[in-house]
């Protein structure tokens, strides 16, 4: 009765302060919750490889070619770049719950169509539904790792994110395979654990510590990702050395198990996953490697690491050698993972947080559309001229644009210690 009055600036302050508090502004979260925003990221990346291991069992039971099998693994970037082109803008516009909540809904159903699939058709829709899933939480999902994390922490967030994204990627595969050949009926198994997975990352969600935006951005809301003015230079940058990056590693996903059957005369599932495993283990290791180098730096030597991954490839399909393969596997996983780091990293530094799920998203989209195209046009040409001759083509193209994201960085590089 007789304690300090509360004047209506103080209460003012005091809704103020428990707002930041619960934005993660100004790194008032906790340094765990930065961790537990980044598991809806890692959740559902475990979906978009799962399949992997998988395909051949699928391939033996519909009967389809390895050229349908590409088209059904693109099926996924068809889903992803769609969900890019709205899911950005969405993000940044309503915030980061509003598009995270329905992209777990869907890769909840899409566990469904893995599980009950009989045909390519049901593949496909599944592949499609992963890959909206994957758009939107590259998108909103990043950003909100960075929004969590707060202003003085934006480099540990593009970090987490983007790790949190590589290792998620390589664990489905590991799982899915482990899975699918120690327990029964191993193409539903998969698929009920990682729904058990993604509904942990709905909580995650619902309890995170952020608010809807004050000044979202205008304009339409279904439009190619851009970055604001001023940002086309970081963007650039990131795509030349990210978009070889993820080709490679989508190349070994999907045509990787073919590769080591050839190989290997083997088809064990476990062998396949752990490739898989190992190439985005290498992502993430490199990652936090690299973190404390210049952003250009570690482009640079992500697009060194790509280039190298595509001789290895070469080398491997035609010594037939299965560590060079392994090795093709790791250097394309380390070339993806400080593309990644690198791109987000130069977004995180020069967008405004209104626009960082758009400007990830531009930055997915660059990537991902070669990653859709140039496997896809692996998988015919190895029907056609044998996956030797296939993987061959595929890898001196490869290299070739990896080479020139690396001349693009170091152009630009020198282009700023000229003006400094």
């Amino acid at each position: 009765m007789f304690g300090t009055r509360t004047t209506p600036v103080q209460a003012v302050d005091a809704r103020r302060r428990k707002d930041t508090t619960r934005a993660g502004e100004g790194g008032a979260a906790p340094l765990l919750w930065v961790w537990l925003a980044a598991w809806p990221i890692t959740a559902i990346f475990v979906l978009s490889n799962a399949a992997t291991p998988l395909y051949v069992l699928w391939q033996r039971d519909i009967g389809f070619s390895k050229g349908t099998l590409t088209v059904v693994f693109a099926f996924y970037i068809v889903g992803l770049v769609g969900s890019l082109l709205v899911s950005g803008v969405v993000s940044d516009r309503l915030g980061r719950k509003p598009v995270l909540l329905p992209a777990l809904a869907l890769a909840l159903i899409a566990c469904l169509a893995f599980a009950t699939a009989t045909s390519v058709a049901a593949l496909i829709v599944a592949r499609l539904l992963t890959g909206m899933a994957v758009g939107a939480v590259v998108s909103a999902g990043m950003a909100a790792v960075t929004d969590v994390a707060g202003p003085e922490r934006k480099r540990i967030a593009a970090l987490l994110a983007s790790c949190a994204m590589v290792f998620g990627a390589g664990l489905g595969p590991f799982l899915a395979g482990v899975l699918s050949e120690t327990m029964p009926a191993p193409t539903v198994t998969v698929f009920v654990v990682e729904a058990m997975l993604l509904v942990t990352a709905v909580f995650a969600v619902v309890r995170m510590p952020i608010r809807s935006p004050l000044s979202p951005p205008k304009g339409a809301w279904v439009r190619v990702p851009a970055v604001p003015r001023g940002g086309g230079r970081q963007l650039t940058l990131g795509i030349a050395v990210f978009a070889p990056g993820i080709t490679a590693t989508s190349f070994v996903l999907s045509l990787g198990p073919s590769l080591l059957s050839g190989l290997l005369g083997s088809t064990s599932r476990i062998i396949a996953g752990a490739m898989a495993f190992a190439m985005f283990l290498a992502a993430t290791a490199m990652q936090f490697a690299v973190q404390h180098l210049h952003r250009r730096i570690i482009l640079a030597a992500g697009a060194i690491s790509t280039t190298a991954s595509m001789i290895a490839l070469v080398i491997a399909v035609h010594a037939s050698s299965v560590p060079v393969l392994v090795a093709t596997a790791l250097l394309a996983g380390a070339g993806q993972g400080m593309g990644q780091l690198g791109g987000l990293s130069l977004l995180n530094s020069s967008v405004p947080a209104q626009r960082l799920a758009e400007a990830n998203a531009a930055l997915n989209v660059g990537g991902y559309v070669f990653a859709g195209a140039l496997p896809v046009t692996a998988g015919y040409l190895s029907d056609a001229v044998g996956l030797t001759n296939g993987a061959t083509v595929f890898g001196v193209v490869l290299m070739v644009l990896a080479a020139i994201g690396g001349l693009v960085v170091l152009a630009s590089w020198r282009q700023v210690a000229e003006r400094s």
